[in-house]
């Protein structure tokens, strides 16, 4: 192999590398196969470009510890001088402040009914069975106080529809 092709497909596997990490970054977040492609790819061009393998293998575990080195000074750095908590979210959804969590095994509401307690448009509050619930409609439009009952629970997605009230 020429040295020219040689240099120009070291710099094509560094250029894949970089944008490898930038499609993890950016596209899929996390640490997956585009990760892990750039890391091949980055240490392959720079084995491509090195004199020598032993030093192109010393050059990687010297940027590897170097990498170590500033993340565990850079962590320390943040927690001294409280940088984590700018970004972090500190809040948290308490009861107390009206948060409520979804009810586990709405399921058990299925085919049950109620009340509506709002106006569903389609969405709203109905009681159902003694339990104060978000519901939704299929689409149309049920007044506070008709009877309705649950025809599907899909997550914590309540459906509901209307009821005929038989006098």
């Amino acid at each position: 192999m020429s040295p020219e092709l040689v240099n120009w497909l070291a710099f094509l596997a560094l250029l894949l590398g970089v944008i490898a990490f930038v499609l993890e970054a950016i596209v899929f977040p996390g640490f997956g196969v585009s990760g892990i492609v750039g890391i091949i790819l980055v240490g392959w061009g720079v084995l491509l470009l090195a004199v020598d393998v032993t030093q192109a293998t010393a050059a990687l575990v010297l940027a590897l510890v170097a990498t170590i080195v500033i993340l565990v000074l850079g962590l320390r750095m943040m927690s001294r001088y409280n940088m984590w908590y700018k970004l972090t979210l500190q809040n948290k959804q308490n009861s107390k402040e009206g948060y409520v969590a979804p009810t586990p095994g709405l399921s058990l509401f299925t085919e049950k009914e109620g009340i509506a307690l709002t106006p569903l448009r389609p969405s709203g509050s109905a009681e159902i069975e003694g339990h104060r619930l978000d519901v939704v409609t299929e689409g149309e439009f049920i007044h506070t106080g008709m009877r309705v009952k649950v025809i599907k629970v899909e997550g914590s997605r309540v459906v509901v529809k209307e009821i005929a009230v038989v006098e």
